[in-house]
């Protein structure tokens, strides 16, 4: 009996679906809760779903929820969401190897639908596999925004009908931002910048009683690390041996594709059939040898 087959054709919009399925499924209920929280701060269905699609970022929406809930100042929203999401000039850069071939249209669609998720997908498929092209990385920030906009646009469809405690927000956005200081930690002086901007954070607030002392805090902690690094590398005959630049214990990764992986499996029998052959031949010419003394 036959088994049935997903893609018998191996259509690659289903392959790269298929990649990308995990990530959409994981948006459905962050994804609803941020629409209701959306719905709570006045948003209606068709506002959180045009927010959705142009801004696209998670962090950057339950900000926006939780700063018009305390009707927050346009200037500090704005200040906000744009230092907020200054890192994806970061993200952009480490990926700009791979598109650099595309078109001015193609490179300006690819940065505005990515996100951090998206771009953990592009970037381990692109390091791994050589098949990955620019087209499937498109189709992934695609399917990712599509799961993401809908999800979005129903909880603010449903928000009207669930009754929430607003200061949920202020869980959900602290554990955001755990998380997201967790995942960028990767040597002594990010943890160490970590806790100064925490301290700055504190002084700050109590200094200027509003949100605009975070962007305070936030500007002066990042010279501070940018000041550290670069006197660093400039001074230091080997920066990544600097205790400030080692690297804190993180799970080894591989970049081997499976291309890779089967090449090296046949060179290494390759060279046991080669020794196994060697080692006769080599008999053989004992033998003579052996003869010839004779």
């Amino acid at each position: 009996m036959a088994k049935a087959q997903i893609n018998p054709e191996k259509a690659r919009w289903l392959e790269v679906l298929g990649v990308s399925m995990p990530l959409c499924l994981s948006y459905i209920p962050i994804g609803l809760a941020c629409g209701i929280l959306l719905h709570a701060a006045g948003f209606n269905f068709i506002m959180t779903l045009l927010v959705s699609v142009l801004v696209f970022s998670g962090g950057a929406q339950f900000i926006l929820a939780s700063l018009l809930t305390v009707n927050a100042p346009l200037g500090t929203i704005f200040m906000s969401l744009f230092f907020l999401e200054l890192r994806y000039a970061l993200l952009g850069s480490s990926l700009s190897k791979y598109i650099k071939d595309e078109s001015a249209r193609f490179i300006f669609l690819f940065s505005a639908s990515m996100n951090d998720e998206n771009y953990a997908v592009n970037y381990m498929k692109f390091a791994t596999d050589k098949k990955w092209t620019p087209d499937d990385g498109l189709l992934v920030e695609h399917y990712s925004l599509l799961a993401w906009s809908v999800s979005n646009m129903v909880g603010g469809l449903i928000g009207s009908t669930i009754n929430i405690n607003l200061e949920v927000v202020d869980f959900a956005l602290t554990a955001l931002f755990l998380y997201m200081i967790v995942m960028q930690v990767q040597n002594h002086l990010t943890l160490i910048i970590c806790f100064l901007a925490g301290v700055l954070g504190i002084f700050f607030l109590c200094l200027t009683k509003s949100t605009l002392g975070l962007i305070i805090a936030t500007l002066l902690a990042s010279f501070v690390g940018f000041a550290i690094e670069n006197t660093v590398r400039r001074r230091s005959e080997n920066p990544e041996a600097n205790w400030f630049l080692t690297k804190l214990f993180r799970p080894k990764v591989t970049r081997m594709t499976l291309e890779d992986k089967k090449a090296q499996r046949q060179k290494q029998e390759a060279a046991k059939q080669g020794k196994a052959v060697a080692k006769p031949q080599q008999a053989v010419e004992n033998e003579d040898r052996h003869s010839d003394e004779d």
